[in-house]
């Protein structure tokens, strides 16, 4: 599933197409008197890793591990703008949504794809469930100033240990800025 820009579908589509977007707002962001960007990511980012020298995940590819790759991204990423935007009004925190009720457990594991989707229904959640968290986030009073943080439903949980590698994070937001045409506004 690689694209025409290098990199896997499923990481240009969770991590590269938010990253873009943020950026491009950016500076209308800034500008606001405080303002709230929101990551959505998974718990499955604890079973991601990134590896730079193959984005295109041309060896051994599996959905579930660009999947989790593609999440942790988003963690690295919200905690890599959370600092850069430290002293402003802008806060950057991300989430869990649930594992929610979609066909995201057929598409992404082929075979054994229908028999994740019925085990999964037993305890997924609907979408209207799962959008809590973001909502919350995007408009309680008890979060305006926090930053930089990854919940789950109101609760701020550790993500993992991966997840808080300020280096990582750093080369991460550079090869993404470079991919995504953003690197000379940095």
């Amino acid at each position: 599933r690689q694209t025409a820009y290098g990199v896997e579908m499923t990481f240009l589509v969770n991590h590269l197409a938010p990253f873009l977007l943020t950026n491009l707002l950016l500076d209308m962001i800034m500008v606001s008197p405080s303002a709230r960007i929101i990551n959505v990511s998974s718990d499955a980012h604890q079973y991601g890793s990134i590896d730079f020298d193959d984005l295109e995940y041309k060896r051994r590819y599996f959905g579930m591990k660009a999947y989790a790759r593609s999440k942790l991204a988003n963690i690295l990423s919200t905690y890599e703008l959370a600092r850069r935007l430290e002293g402003s009004t802008v806060t950057v925190n991300a989430l869990h949504p649930g594992h929610i009720a979609t066909d995201i457990w057929r598409t992404n594991f082929s075979v054994i794809g229908p028999l994740l989707k019925w085990i999964i229904g037993f305890f997924a959640i609907t979408p209207e469930e799962g959008a809590k968290t973001s909502i919350y986030l995007a408009s309680s009073t008890e979060v305006e100033s926090v930053t930089g943080r990854f919940f789950i439903g109101r609760e701020v949980v550790k993500s993992s240990p991966m997840s808080y590698d300020q280096n990582l994070a750093h080369q991460l937001w550079l090869v993404s800025e470079r991919l995504t045409g953003q690197a000379a506004s940095s």
